[in-house]
């Protein structure tokens, strides 16, 4: 298992070096998917994020040191479930209540139920897409905000996809945050399994239209038609629901066509630069223009 790890870490790095840089023309701000592309190497490189587990807190705390050391102020918000501790990071410039939210689950799942061959289905997913992606564009984008967007939120779930296991319910992590919310915010955008390298993002259904509507317009403005694709597709449970249910505009954008999701293969030879950064650019303008 140790030389598997190391081959796909180095695999990791020839992937950094050698995958183009998507650019357009209509964008107005830098995204980083090279710097993406390193997080997400040392994100898989604490192992399983399993909640609760090892893994699972040197990757909060990683997370925390890395929003801290770009001027944000990071909590951990931490609760019990099923005598577990999970713990949701969120990071603010100020103490302001939140006008944007993007979020992301960081959590992989402890076992492979997806797999065709039964003996692999007890182990856990590497969650390269799914886990990973999300967490890795989120704290890139977190380079781009500065005191002017002073009201922009960013959210790491613990326990999304934890569900069907154990009794365990999905998003646990995001119910417990909006449960907890003083003042809600306007919009809020989830981002889960985004980094596949044939993208095809559809329209989720339980996300909120006018939203979702805007969201599209920004990628398509930015020319990501082919991977934005103006239909719906899929009804999801997933981070964004706990938001809708409580009247929050929010919306999911996702990849659910993804071969690998919850097997074995999630891992990051999967993954492209290219996907990271038509993500990072759609994300920022929507936060910093809108």
């Amino acid at each position: 298992m140790k030389f598997i790890k190391n081959m796909q870490l180095f695999f990791a790095l020839v992937v950094i070096c050698i995958l183009p840089i998507a650019c357009t023309e209509a964008s107005k701000h830098s995204f980083d998917s090279q710097l993406a592309m390193r997080y997400v190497v040392k994100l898989l490189s604490f192992g399983p994020r399993i909640p609760g587990s090892e893994g699972s807190q040197k990757t909060s705390e990683f997370i925390f040191n890395e929003l801290s050391r770009n001027g944000w102020q990071v909590e951990f918000q931490e609760f019990s479930y099923d005598n577990v501790i999970l713990r949701n990071i969120i990071a603010r410039k100020n103490n302001n209540p939140p006008n944007k939210i993007i979020a992301t689950h960081y959590d992989t799942r402890q076992i492979s139920d997806q797999e065709k061959d039964s003996t692999l289905r007890v182990l856990p997913v590497p969650g390269a897409n799914d886990g990973t992606s999300g967490t890795a564009v989120l704290l890139s984008i977190a380079r781009n905000i500065n005191e002017n967007h002073s009201d922009v939120w960013i959210v790491f779930f613990d326990g999304e996809d934890q569900g069907n296991i154990n009794l365990w319910e999905w998003s646990i992590g995001a119910k417990y945050f909006v449960d907890q919310l003083e003042s809600y915010p306007q919009e809020a955008i989830i981002i889960d399994m985004i980094g596949d390298k044939d993208l095809n993002i559809y329209k989720e259904k339980f996300s909120t239209a006018e939203l979702t509507g805007s969201i599209w317009e920004i990628a398509h403005d930015l020319g990501f038609n082919d991977n934005f694709i103006d239909s719906e597709k899929y009804a999801l449970i997933d981070d964004h629901l706990p938001f809708v249910n409580q009247g929050i505009p929010a919306s999911l954008i996702i990849d659910f066509d993804y071969p690998f999701w919850h097997t074995q293969e999630d891992t990051i030879d999967k993954l492209s630069a290219k996907s990271l950064d038509l993500i990072g650019q759609v994300l920022l303008e929507w936060l910093l223009d809108n």
